[in-house]
């Protein structure tokens, strides 16, 4: 009995001891009626919201706690009006909760690790060799083993101390290793779809040391890391080339040197390779090849461009495979921010196997984690019941659930076989395509493996907000922006716009802030283009008659010749009146509107005076003001109910000092 007392001292001894150092390391801020704002929930929005000008200062931050303070009072105020409660709003909050957790999980557990890996690998470029044992497509078990013996026999006699070129060129399958040696050079990531495993050990493997076979779509692989620099990037650049042969090597290296000297005397570049340069698609660019990367070019002509310093600059003359050049550089374009390249690194990495390895790895992940555990009974006696019927749309999934449990992750979340029947009656179309497997079994078991990774992804969403901070963060920024929405709309929308009575009251007590300019009351005269003929004598006729006499005159019972409407329109704020002049009887010119097929006419028919704003005519505008003043009563009703106290030596600790 007393070493059961003692377990419970201890763990509630633990237990304090853990909360103190969650306190410590996350303290309090400010409370609302004993609710706690902690600083990792006050620094997250602070942030968020203001961006690059969250400059941590005394007078930025004491502005936005006053606006927190007064976001938290109305979310108080909105759970004590019980609206956290509301089906509706619950059922919304749901919503926007599945829809968010539908790619938060892939994006924080797969896309985002890829990307920052793949971010910090680009910074450098790694050269490799490799010796590559092929594998011809859809190979046999008997033939992927046999390569794979003697990728091992390989590494062997590389281990043994045969040097790695002469082991390339004497067992590689890659028709350049004769060439190279099997050395590759300087290449970066991301490297192309299928080669991810290479990748991995061309940035993981010691320098000198060798991986053990490397499986990709062409066979096995040996690789070798020779050694790795910082990234180069990329370099724009214009070149001048003067060809070679066997024959006149010397004159090549003549006519260069001359180019060279005339460069070094302020001769012009561009015009030089527009008219010397032997590389007729770029002379004609002035030489201009554009951006260039590692590993696109022979190793002379990169070394070359990359070793210049400066734009403007020029190489002296240098020898390739084809002739004799001169680089210019024109810019240098080094790895950018990891916001500027992760599109780029997105559209390549969902490219590759990679994603789907990580995806299965993260499976695998929430399976331990989660303590999976299999009841393998159910599955195998329910798939030997299966006909070949199960793969075509004839097969239906029992109407009667099976309660027999499948599998369960973690304490409460348990998959019975009723759930999988009626995955698998949904899943129709997923079945008759595995009916090309000719195996009902087998097809079953694929499909049970689909239906568990199915799962393990719902699973790990109702662990979202217990393991990833910025989701639980987000989840409660919608959620609280739903209860302030609501408990506003209550006490202060609807109230502004529906109590007549209290708005006119309101509006007695700013009369004179809504104010009319000057008016004009313009009749607007408009005519169907296929009464052009008539316009000149409408218009000519309405400069002197009232509006009526005008359609009196022109109008019959049997065809309207011109409408005319009464528009009111406030000096200086009417660009249709711009150009007449503003006094009683003014007309202004006809215009034609091919658009609409009409012309129309202004004519001022009378001035009104300035004139304060009735309710009916500044609505809008009273409305809005009668709203900001029910809030601001709002915020005082609000600090005087509920207690706000804030630690100001913690808001202190928050301040970066200059």
């Amino acid at each position: 009995m007393m070493s059961k007392v003692l377990m419970c001292v201890g763990a509630a001894t633990l237990l304090t001891l853990s909360a103190a150092a969650q306190t410590a390391n996350d303290p309090v801020l400010f409370t609302v009626e004993n609710t706690p704002v902690h600083v990792s929930e006050f620094t997250y929005i602070y942030s968020k919201t203001n961006g690059k000008n969250a400059d941590f200062s005394k007078k930025s931050l004491d502005e936005y706690l006053d606006l927190y303070t007064k976001f938290k009072l109305k979310v108080q105020k909105a759970k004590d009006m019980h609206l956290d409660t509301v089906s509706q709003l619950k059922e919304e909050l749901n919503g926007y909760r599945r829809q968010l957790a539908d790619s938060y999980l892939i994006d924080k557990a797969v896309t985002e690790k890829l990307l920052l890996e793949a971010y910090e690998r680009i910074k450098q470029d790694v050269d490799i060799s490799h010796v590559l044992v092929v594998l011809k497509p859809e190979p046999t078990p008997a033939d992927t083993l046999a390569a794979y013996q003697k990728a091992l026999d390989i590494k062997k006699r590389l281990e043994g101390g045969d040097p790695f070129e002469v082991v390339a060129r004497e067992m590689s399958d890659d028709k350049s290793a004769a060439r190279n040696g099997g050395n590759i050079g300087f290449i970066t990531a991301v490297f192309p779809a299928g080669l991810y495993a290479l990748e991995n050990a061309a940035y993981t493997l010691p320098e000198g040391k060798l991986s053990s076979p490397l499986r990709s779509n062409a066979g096995y692989h040996i690789i070798k890391v020779n050694a790795r620099r910082p990234a180069r990037g990329e370099v724009e650049v214009a070149h001048i080339l003067i060809r070679k042969t066997e024959n006149d090597r010397a004159v090549a290296k003549t006519r260069i040197d001359s180019i060279y000297q005339v460069l070094k005397t302020g001769g012009d570049f561009d015009k030089m390779a527009q008219s010397l340069s032997e590389d007729a698609p770029t002379a004609q660019r002035n030489g201009y090849i554009g951006f260039i990367s590692i590993n696109r070019y022979e190793r002379p002509f990169e070394d070359a461009a990359f070793g210049l310093k400066k734009d403007g600059e020029y190489t002296m003359p240098f020898e390739s495979s084809v002739g004799w050049h001169i680089i210019k550089r024109i810019s240098k374009k080094d790895i950018q921010p990891y916001s500027t390249e992760k599109s780029r690194l997105d559209n390549a990495i969902r490219k590759d196997g990679r994603f789907d390895q990580a995806k299965m790895a993260m499976l695998e992940r929430i399976k331990r984690d989660a303590k999976f555990t299999e009841y393998p009974g159910p599955l195998n006696n329910f798939v030997a019941t299966l006909a070949d019927t199960f793969l075509t749309f004839k097969w239906k999934a029992p109407e009667v659930k099976s309660p027999e449990l499948l599998f369960k992750l973690g304490k409460d979340f348990k998959v019975t076989l009723g759930d999988f029947t009626d995955y698998l009656g949904r899943a129709g179309a997923t079945r008759v395509r595995q009916a090309k497997t000719g195996d009902v079994q087998k097809a079953a078991q694929a499909l049970y493996q689909e239906f568990v990774n199915e799962q393990c992804m719902k699973y790990e969403e109702t662990q979202l907000e217990a393991k990833y901070p910025d989701f639980k963060a987000l989840m409660r920024e919608y959620e609280e922006g739903i209860l302030l929405f609501e408990a506003t709309k209550v006490l202060v929308w609807d109230k502004a716009s529906e109590d007549s009575l209290g708005l006119a009251k309101f509006f007695e007590t700013i009369k004179g802030k809504y104010r009319w300019e000057e008016r004009a009351v313009a009749s607007v005269y408009r005519i169907s283009i296929e009464n052009k003929d008539q316009v000149e004598a409408i218009h000519a006729y309405a400069a002197t008659h009232s509006p009526d006499e005008v359609k009196t005159k022109f109008n019959t019972e049997e065809k309207i010749v011109v409408n005319v409407e009464s528009r009111t329109f406030e000096k200086g704020k009417s660009q249709e009146l711009k150009g007449i002049e503003w006094k009683k009887s003014a007309i202004g010119p006809v215009d034609e509107n091919a658009r609409t097929k009409t012309i129309r006419f202004f004519k001022i028919e009378d001035l009104l005076p300035p004139a304060e704003k009735t309710l009916s005519e500044a609505r809008g505008y009273v409305v809005a003001d009668y709203q900001d003043t029910l809030e601001r009563k709002w915020v005082e009703e609000l600090k005087s109910s509920y207690a706000v106290k804030v630690n100001e030596k913690v808001l202190e600790s928050l301040v970066k000092k200059k």
